[in-house]
């Protein structure tokens, strides 16, 4: 699995180097003694969308590889009554819960509410983090 995520881009978005440098009374800037620390550094959220599989690659701690979904079509939907799995196209968002903001613009994250070609299903996975949507049928 890392040979294949490895065939991806790596995009790397770190913050500059904030609460490091501070103000002094007067006014005047303090320069930072160092600068941030791996640890310390800090991405950007991908936000998930609809459309052509586009994915991001990001070192975490201890040199490991996070893939994370910036666009999908297809949805692994498990269907619980009938105890069968299938890859189905995402038609669309219909509701999601972490954000009114993320519903409007039609971004997947765990626990959204999408329209698939089988019905309406529930997010169970976490797209910016694992690199896959999986989801359960909502009867």
């Amino acid at each position: 699995m890392v040979e294949e995520a490895l065939s991806y881009s790596v995009v790397l978005l770190a913050k500059s180097v904030e609460n490091l440098v501070k103000r002094k009374a007067s006014g005047g800037r303090r320069r930072a003694l160092r600068g941030r620390r791996a640890y310390e550094r800090d991405g950007y959220s991908v936000e998930t969308g609809l459309g052509e599989d586009l994915r991001a690659m990001k070192r975490i701690h201890g040199g490991k590889i996070k893939v994370a979904l910036r666009s999908i079509q297809y949805a692994t939907v498990v269907d619980l009554a009938a105890g069968k799995a299938s890859k189905v196209k995402i038609l669309r968002v219909v509701k999601n819960p972490a954000n009114r903001d993320y519903e409007r613009r039609g971004v997947i994250t765990k626990g959204a509410v999408i329209e698939t070609e089988q019905g309406l299903a529930r997010v169970v996975s976490r797209p910016g983090q694992d690199g896959v949507v999986n989801a359960i049928l909502v009867r």
